[in-house]
């Protein structure tokens, strides 16, 4: 296992300092019990409206056919790395209400229900990596996803892995330190692009 700190400025609690997206996982399964406590952490994100709009189509690798239903549909170079994870999950977003109104907050929601699966997996010791890069088109016509929902990221969960098991670039990624942007660079205050005074 890599373990990757964050560098911080300021103090932040350990669950959110260990948490990175690596792209080794172990052959290892996920015990269930452990797959539903990141469920549930999901199930209690905040969303407006109290809407809860997300989905989850879940394949574990006790499915052959449902695992490797889910891997195609991602992209190649994600399969190839993807492919050792024990979890893969495709998350959906509800984008309009039951009215047929946009919820344009839909994918915000989605995201905070997944970094609650996030931190609720970091706390249990196993590690996860959300992936953009799949056929959204491919998503919606294997699950029969309907109008008004829209796939928004396949998570990869499982346990850390060995980096040396990931192909040279990949590996080099893996290794790297994690960096970030300082905080005067998206904190203002009065107007767009006046640093904070509370950074200064």
């Amino acid at each position: 296992m890599t373990e990757k700190l964050a560098q911080t400025q300021y103090p932040i609690h350990d669950l959110i300092r260990n948490r990175w997206s690596p792209r080794a996982f172990a052959d290892r399964p996920v015990d269930p019990d452990k797959l539903l406590s990141l469920l549930e952490a999901a199930r209690w994100a905040p969303s407006s409206y109290n809407h809860q709009p997300w989905s989850f189509i879940i394949a574990t690798k006790d499915d052959a056919t449902e695992y490797n239903r889910l891997l195609s549909i991602l992209v190649e170079f994600n399969q190839g790395w993807a492919k050792n994870a024990p979890v893969l999950i495709l998350a959906v977003a509800k984008i309009r209400s039951d009215d047929g109104k946009e919820n344009r907050h839909a994918f915000h929601d989605v995201g905070l229900a997944i970094e609650n699966l996030v931190i609720q997996a970091t706390a249990l010791g196993l590690s996860v990596h959300q992936i953009a890069g799949f056929q959204v088109d491919s998503a919606i016509k294997e699950y029969q996803i309907p109008d008004g929902y829209a796939p928004a990221t396949v998570i990869v969960v499982g346990y850390p892995g060995d980096p040396q098991s990931l192909p040279d670039g990949l590996r080099d990624r893996e290794l790297a330190p994690r960096v970030r942007k300082p905080l005067q660079e998206f904190v203002f205050t009065g107007q767009w692009g006046n640093v904070s005074p509370f950074l200064t």
